[in-house]
């Protein structure tokens, strides 16, 4: 007795009426009515996760990335379709796009399991997108490639490079202190973005590409070629070819993601200098596979892991630059020796063979070597204690070394109304020496955990030249922003975690040497704050609600504890 092959093309997943046979028939029906002849519709399906959007800037480029992967989908045999997504860019949700990730990641889930496809392409590239869409793709085990839609280009500006989003801080920076007037701002304005793609440093998409790429979920060369660039026309063929190729040898998505695969990202991230909101990513990521992910372990890294990329906010160039300087490829080689070179991508090629013999190109001036890093420790440390006893991180490759070790009195804001409201007062009690603490804007919070934690310098200090303050929040940061910030405190605000008991005028202890952040009062005070203490009301209905019961903390990625294995 031999077993029956799966179904394939339209026959899989198929509508169940009671008679498969005329699930199928009504299927094909309404299928040839869109033009499609038998023989296209009896070929295996490519379906391609399109989240182009008129909201989504980043994802300008969506259309033609499409078509060019229908192109390698039909070369290689198989039927390409279509179809459209939950679509997320940062600037234009409110209250963030963070909010919306695991949204995001629960539509692609559902129509990469009840549509008829053999394989999928996933395109896609702002910030929370990339994450999203792997967390969507191993928790349905549709075999999947990624295809980032490439960062944009930086441009010449009296005299100077510019790109988004580092840029666009240290001018509203400058802005704030007065260095830069009002006409000079929206000036700037028109010159930050001037190309399709994603933010053209190593802010959270690039970064999130980088480690897609490592993942094995995408070539090497796919993470950093810019959204304009021919290059990325021909990754999104070969991504409907390889879509194909899966077909035959499927490989489920949860395949590629391992400890081993996971420390190899960890390790990546660290050496690009890369976002902070990736630690929340990969965790999310690895989470949907049933791993953990150890903050513990990551700062363990980062004492054995160079920064060896010289990108803004970290160093000095772009991703254009880290594309022309041999990109992945390149960084990995560096790497080499604190890699698991055994694990293989969605072809079945292992590491060691994906990064190739040395003999590739590489540009010194931003892929350093390993004897000449920009820094010989990682980009990101944990801190635990009394203010984190989950956790939190901060990004030191980012921020000034002077502040690595503060004790000082607190300026605390309860929630962004309050930080709003009150940062720029010139009465406020507040001095360069202080600490600025931002509560109540975490992954349950209303805020739906944004881009927060990079509080501004109070106006009348920013105006005194002060460039840097330490800053403590359970919310994120922007992967393009820098400053001595303290992220993702866990557990936050909104779930009674210390960090709700802090008031103005606590003193707290930051030490990146001993790894620690302490809020410096004594137990009785604090048992009756928290005895004081109520939780905000749940919200009434709808996607808000669900948010608010079911999302996890920032070391577990704030996915929805319902859709983890």
């Amino acid at each position: 007795m031999t077993d029956t092959p799966p179904p394939r093309g339209l026959a899989n997943r198929s509508s169940n009426y009671g008679d498969r046979e005329f699930a199928l028939y009504l299927r094909r029906s309404f299928a040839k009515s869109m033009g499609y002849t038998q023989a296209m519709l009896e070929k295996p399906v490519v379906g391609i996760a399109d989240t182009g959007s008129d909201y989504n800037n980043c994802h300008r480029t969506a259309p033609e990335l499409v078509e060019a992967v229908k192109r390698g989908v039909l070369a290689a045999g198989g039927l390409p379709l279509a179809f459209p997504t939950v679509s997320l860019c940062e600037p234009s949700l409110n209250p963030c796009s963070m909010h919306y990730r695991n949204l995001m990641a629960l539509d692609t889930e559902a129509m990469l399991t009840a549509q008829p496809m053999d394989a999928a392409v996933l395109v896609g590239g702002c910030d929370k997108t990339v994450p999203a869409q792997l967390m969507a793709a191993i928790s349905s085990g549709t075999p999947s490639v990624m295809l980032v839609t490439g960062p944009m280009l930086a441009q010449s500006f009296e005299g100077e490079r510019l790109s988004a989003c580092t840029d666009c801080r240290r001018y509203w920076a400058r802005y704030r202190a007065g260095d830069v007037d009002a006409g000079k701002i929206a000036q700037i304005e028109g010159k930050l973005a001037t190309t399709a793609g994603t933010c053209g440093v190593m802010g959270t998409a690039s970064t999130m590409a980088c480690l897609a790429a490592t993942l094995g979920f995408m070539p090497l060369d796919a993470a950093s070629a810019p959204a304009v660039h021919a290059d990325r026309l021909r990754i999104a063929e070969e991504a409907g070819a390889q879509a194909v190729r899966l077909i035959a040898k499927p490989v489920k998505p949860a395949a590629l993601v391992t400890p081993e695969s996971v420390e190899n990202a960890a390790r990546v991230l660290l050496s690009l200098g890369g976002s902070t909101n990736a630690v929340v990513h990969l965790a999310a990521i690895a989470g949907r596979a049933g791993l953990p992910f150890d903050l513990d372990r990551l700062d363990a890294l980062s004492e054995t892991t160079p920064v060896l990329v010289d990108l803004k906010p970290t160093g000095e160039g772009y991703m254009e630059d880290f594309h022309a300087a041999g990109g992945m490829q390149a960084l990995l080689w560096e790497l080499r020796d604190l890699l698991h070179l055994d694990t293989p991508d969605l072809d079945g090629v292992k590491l060691r063979d994906r990064i190739g013999d040395g003999t590739h190109f590489v540009d010194r001036r931003i892929i350093r070597s390993r004897e000449n890093p920009i820094s010989p420790v990682g980009g990101i440390v944990t801190l635990r204690g009394s203010l984190a006893p989950d956790g939190a991180i901060l990004k030191r490759s980012a921020a000034t070394p002077a502040l690595f070790e503060t004790e000082a009195r607190c300026m605390v804001f309860d929630g962004l109304e309050d930080l709003a409201r009150r940062i720029d007062d010139p009465e406020l009690d507040v001095t360069p020496q202080d600490i600025l603490v931002l509560k109540g804007a975490g992954p349950r919070s209303p805020a739906g955990m944004p881009e927060a934690g990079y509080l501004p310098i109070p106006k009348k200090l920013a105006r005194a030249g002060v460039k840097d303050m330490v800053r403590i929040s359970d919310c994120r940061m922007s992967g393009t922003a820098f400053g001595t910030i303290v992220l993702h405190v866990a557990p936050e605000a909104a779930v009674g975690g210390p960090l709700a008991l802090a008031e103005t005028g606590d003193r707290i202890r930051l030490s990146v040497k001993d790894r620690r952040l302490d809020l410096l009062v004594d137990e009785a005070t604090l048992a009756k704050r928290r005895a004081a203490w109520k939780p905000a009301a749940a919200p009434a209905r709808g996607w808000d609600r669900l948010v608010h019961e079911q999302v996890t903390q920032a070391p577990h990625g704030a996915d929805l504890a319902f859709l983890r294995p």
